[in-house]
C-alpha cells in the first residue's frame, strides 16, 4: 500500500509539472506580440519583369524570390536570393547585365533607391568591360549607377581598381574615382580583337538566345 501511495504522489507531481509547463508556454504565446511590419506582405517566386517603350525591349529583370515589406514611412522589396538585370539597345542587342547575390528596392514619398549587394558583377557586353564590387546603387532619376566601395574594372584597354565608381546606367562610361595600382595596355596585338560572344552568334540564334537570357543563379560565373 505504501508503494502504491508513493506512486500516486509521483504521478500527481508529474501531472502538476506538465500542466504548469503547458500553462506557462500558453501564457508566453499569448503575451508575445508579432510585429507585422517585419512580415512580408507579398512574396513572389521566380519573378520576371520587363520594361519596354513603343514595343521595344529596354530592360529585363529576374529574381528567384521577391519579398515586399510595408512600413509607415517607406516600403521596400527585398531580393534575398539574388537579382539579374539585363539592359538592351534599341536594335535588340543585349548591352548590359548586372548580377548580384542580393538587392533591395526602397520606395519613399518623393524618391526611390535601388541597391544591389554581394559579389556584384556589371558587364557591358558591347565594350567588353566588366565591373566587380560589393555594392552598387542605381539612381533611376539620373539614370546612373555608382558605388563608394572598392571596385575592379576590366576592359580590353587594361585593368583599373580603386574606391568609388560612377557611370551611366548602361555602364558605357564607367570611371573609377580613386584608382590605385592600375595598368593600361599601351601596345595592343593587332590580332587580339574583342568579340561580343553574347550577341555575335547569328541573327536567328541570337534572337532566340535574347528571348531566353534569364539564367539561373548557379550559372552566373559562366555568363
Amino acid at each position: 500500500m505504501v508503494k502504491d501511495h508513493n506512486k500516486s504522489i509521483i504521478m500527481v507531481v508529474i501531472v502538476f509539472a506538465v500542466a504548469t509547463i503547458i500553462v506557462s508556454c500558453a501564457g508566453k504565446l499569448v503575451t508575445e506580440k508579432i510585429d507585422l511590419s517585419d512580415v512580408p506582405t507579398q512574396t513572389v517566386d521566380s519573378m520576371n519583369a520587363i520594361q519596354s517603350e513603343a514595343g521595344v525591349l529596354q530592360m529585363r529583370m529576374f529574381a528567384p524570390l521577391m519579398q515586399r515589406f510595408e512600413k509607415e514611412e517607406q516600403s521596400y522589396e527585398l531580393f534575398p536570393k539574388g537579382l539579374f538585370v539585363y539592359g538592351y539597345q534599341k536594335d535588340g542587342l543585349l548591352e548590359t547585365s548586372i548580377i548580384s547575390k542580393g538587392a533591395k528596392h526602397t520606395t519613399m514619398k518623393d524618391s526611390e533607391k535601388w541597391e544591389a549587394f554581394g559579389d556584384v558583377v556589371v558587364k557591358n557586353h558591347i565594350k567588353g568591360e566588366r565591373i566587380e564590387t560589393d555594392t552598387i546603387y542605381w539612381d533611376r532619376a539620373t539614370r546612373t549607377i555608382y558605388t563608394h566601395c572598392y571596385v575592379k574594372l576590366y576592359s580590353p584597354d587594361g585593368f583599373m581598381q580603386g574606391y568609388g565608381l560612377e557611370s551611366d546606367e548602361m555602364a558605357r562610361n564607367a570611371v573609377v574615382k580613386r584608382p590605385f595600382d592600375s595598368y593600361g595596355i599601351v601596345e595592343k596585338d593587332s590580332t587580339d580583337i574583342y568579340i561580343d560572344t553574347i550577341n555575335f552568334i547569328g541573327p536567328i540564334i541570337a534572337k532566340e538566345k535574347k528571348l531566353n537570357l534569364i539564367i539561373k543563379p548557379s550559372d552566373k560565373n559562366n555568363f
